[in-house]
């Protein structure tokens, strides 16, 4: 997509229902973690690597209620997956003045655990989330989704992003074994359209809307770990 239009890019500024850059302690976190120094790029890469370490990926504290999915509720928690932390990233991006929208794609995602593959009788995650960042006149892809610890647990290179590049996920793990693979591109967004992924998510993970939630916790960085020694 060209953004040729100034509209166009103030739609990616602006703050939404669910990309609160507008909240205090968005503002706060997304400033000092882009830091003072350097250029654009440069805080693009510190809030990036905010975003993907300092927030916990976890699969199995996902609330599906509307209100829930907001980067303002996902910081105060310090945890989410997918969708949570680009939403964040988006906010962050937006306070320092980067136009930034999201983006989703369905992947095959092999870097799971067998309990988690269990619950979700399935390895096709719907509507994976990352963000798009405007820089140098492009967008450029950032998936801050995996921590260095949860990497680390799986024995997979963290993924990096140095504002130039597409950051998605690697297709291969450190052993040369698949690990993700994507499907289906369902295009860019200035912010989360909700009613859709819910919808979409009634679909092919009805488990969430029926089962009590205490059925499908569970602490995803030990699972990795145990799961990895066995091999």
């Amino acid at each position: 997509m060209v953004v040729s239009a100034k509209e166009d890019i103030e739609n990616y500024l602006r703050p939404t229902r669910f990309i609160d850059s507008d909240h205090p302690a968005v503002i706060a976190f997304a400033r000092a973690s882009a830091g003072a120094s350097g250029g654009e790029t440069d805080q693009a890469i510190r809030i990036f690597n905010a975003v993907r370490d300092q927030i916990k990926y976890d699969p199995y504290c996902i609330d599906l209620a509307e209100d829930k999915f907001r980067a303002s509720v996902v910081l105060a928690k310090q945890s989410g997956y997918c969708v949570e932390k680009a939403l964040l990233l988006a906010a962050m991006a937006r306070v320092i003045g980067i136009p930034s929208r999201l983006r989703f794609a369905d992947v095959r995602n092999h870097l799971t655990t067998e309990r988690l593959k269990e619950i979700m009788k399935t390895d096709l995650f719907i509507y994976h989330g990352y963000t798009e960042m405007f820089l140098n006149g492009r967008w450029v892809k950032a998936t801050p989704t995996f921590n260095l610890s949860l990497c680390e647990r799986f024995g997979v290179k963290p993924l990096d992003f140095d504002g130039e590049h597409d950051a998605i996920f690697h297709e291969f793990d450190r052993k040369g074994n698949r690990h993700m693979e994507y499907v289906h591109d369902h295009g860019p967004f200035a912010d989360l359209p909700y009613d859709t992924i819910m919808a979409s998510f009634r679909k092919h993970y009805p488990m969430y809307f029926t089962q009590d939630k205490t059925s499908i916790a569970g602490d995803f960085e030990a699972e990795a770990l145990k799961e990895r020694k066995r091999l």
